[in-house]
């Protein structure tokens, strides 16, 4: 009589793909509250030029000849930072600027400083490792890019005590925190699986990021708190308009400005905006007037 067989084994469970999804975003979540404690708040892939600018810009006495020498070793951050001196917004005299120095005295070290990381993004938007996530990116930095424009003219027309090419900074680096989780979630892509937890995530981090990395850079703090202040649409309005609200009324203009009513219900309703005394007749009066510099804004900074 032969020995009785070993039954075989059960298989072993395998986690389901919703079971999958989950505990990758909690260990995503995981890495970035421990990145956010430690201080390790960077994003990878950026060009070994924007090290060199902000080094040089963090030197308050640096002269515009030695920032020339800096940024003209990037011939795209150059020509950019020409493109924007000639363009309508800062240049509306129409008195052509041909060297870069001039053209860095007329735009003034903050739209360096954003011209740059325009660079930097367009380059990390060809990076081999973001390869299919082209069009959350092209639509998270297109709308960076329409935020800074209007930064720039309600900055110039409703808040006239306000530094324009601070505003426009603050603009391109509001939305630097979802890029970061952007670029970290390349590595988990089971997270794009489930839009609404994919969302979730970026809500609840995307501005204790963006702080984080722009303190790390060295952005001045008025910059870090407009940011910070960026989704604060309870706060009371402050004796004079600042860099904060001018950042919330553009934000709601480029979100709503095809839907006027809405636009209109949230200017209303918004406390922060009420020192620019923005109305939806006002909103349409500025964005048509302004439409030729915002589009050259637009398109210099990519």
């Amino acid at each position: 009589m032969s020995a009785a067989q070993p039954s075989p084994s059960p298989p072993s469970p395998q986690p389901s793909p919703g079971a999958t999804a989950a505990q990758d975003a909690f260990l995503f979540v995981q890495s970035l509250a421990s990145e956010l404690s430690s201080g390790q708040v960077d994003l990878p892939g950026f060009p070994e030029i924007v090290a060199r600018v902000r080094h040089a810009l963090a030197d308050e006495n640096v002269s515009t000849d030695k920032v020339a020498r800096v940024v003209g070793a990037e011939p795209v951050i150059a020509a950019r930072l020409l493109q924007m001196a000639n363009s309508v917004a800062l240049n509306p005299a129409g008195k052509p600027v041909a060297d870069l120095r001039t053209a860095i005295l007329r735009v003034g070290l903050n739209v360096v400083r954003g011209t740059t990381i325009a660079f930097a993004v367009q380059q990390l938007r060809k990076s081999p490792m973001l390869r299919g996530l082209e069009k959350p990116l092209d639509t998270l930095w297109q709308r960076s890019v329409l935020v800074a424009s209007l930064c720039y003219v309600i900055a110039r027309r409703c808040a006239r005590h306000l530094s324009a090419d601070t505003a426009l900074l603050a603009g391109i680096l509001h939305g630097i925190g979802r890029l970061y989780i952007l670029t970290r979630a390349s590595r988990h892509r089971t997270l794009f699986a489930d839009v609404a937890s994919y969302q979730a995530i970026e809500r609840d981090w995307h501005l204790g990021i963006a702080c984080a990395l722009l303190e790390h850079w060295g952005i001045a703090e008025e910059i870090v708190q407009a940011v910070r202040d960026s989704e604060d649409f309870a706060r009371e309005p402050r004796p004079t308009a600042s860099l904060s609200d001018v950042l919330v009324a553009a934000t709601l203009i480029a979100v709503y400005q095809n839907q006027p009513d809405l636009l209109e219900a949230r200017l209303n309703s918004v406390r922060p905006v009420a020192r620019l005394q923005l109305n939806r007749a006002l909103c349409e009066t500025l964005i048509a007037e302004s439409a030729e510099e915002i589009a050259e804004l637009r398109e210099a900074l990519g």
